[in-house]
């Protein structure tokens, strides 16, 4: 039988979870996206029933790759920031396999949008060398990529910026809450940026987030060695990279 080249790709978030089938090959997805709540208490087993709905709905037999908003390594979520703790130490794969009845490959949400950024977007022209994706939204998100190949699980929104973790300066949260001007928010997004080039010397910088799309206002307040470029997939990178979780040339299994 011929090995499916369509998996389905979920983005799990603290406030909805989002997928559709990706074409692995074209990184385009074959039907309508399709969203659903995030449970509140967003505890494991009502998540996998949220996963399971979301797999019925598709009518879905395949393989399915799932974006979490954690640490995972070989399945299991370590770390549980915008959803419930009791996901500390839990085996995702084998929870979401035995409600769907499919084989599932979890991996972290940042690196799924760096993957799908890295081959599809932004970076797909940029398999040389040291690329960062990082993501400004309610948090900060970090991929890491040398010469094409993930370095997963990284957290370099959580790394110090005069006294304090990136996250509580810098993120699009932060602009709305504080009312800051794009000037004002663009040069906190400077700081951090400049502090991490410091650390890891990119090649190429990739900014996504929802913010992405108005980095037109912004982008001329950061002043980087390396070269700067705002993600193109939006909205769709998670579901995208979720989905790439499978295609083992493009992501280790982690």
């Amino acid at each position: 039988m011929e090995k499916s080249n369509v998996v389905l790709g979920i983005d799990i978030g603290g406030s909805g979870i989002k997928a559709a089938p990706v074409n692995l090959t074209s990184g385009v997805m074959t039907a309508e996206r399709f969203r659903l709540d995030t449970p509140q208490p967003s505890k494991p087993k009502a998540v996998a029933g949220v996963i399971a709905r979301i797999s019925e709905h598709f009518q879905w037999k395949d393989k399915i790759g799932c974006g979490f908003p954690g640490i995972v390594r070989h399945g299991v979520t370590h770390t549980a920031a915008n959803v419930h703790k009791n996901w500390i130490g839990y085996d995702a794969d084998a929870l979401f396999e035995k409600t769907t009845g499919c084989d599932v490959r979890v991996i972290n949400d940042a690196d799924a949008a760096g993957l799908a950024e890295m081959h599809f977007g932004a970076g797909r022209d940029h398999q040389k060398g040291v690329v960062l994706m990082i993501t400004f939204g309610t948090g900060i998100g970090t991929a890491v990529f040398l010469n094409g190949v993930l370095l997963p699980n990284t957290e370099f929104g959580h790394v110090e910026i005069d006294g304090k973790d990136a996250e509580k300066r810098a993120t699009a949260a932060v602009r709305d809450r504080k009312n800051l001007s794009w000037e004002e928010w663009g040069g906190r997004v400077n700081r951090v940026l400049q502090h991490l080039e410091f650390l890891f010397s990119p090649d190429l910088v990739i900014l996504g987030g929802g913010v992405s799309k108005d980095y037109k206002e912004f982008f001329q307040y950061i002043h980087l060695n390396a070269k700067l470029m705002p993600a193109e997939l939006r909205n769709q990178a998670g579901i995208i990279g979720a989905a790439l979780a499978w295609s083992d040339e493009i992501s280790p299994v982690v």
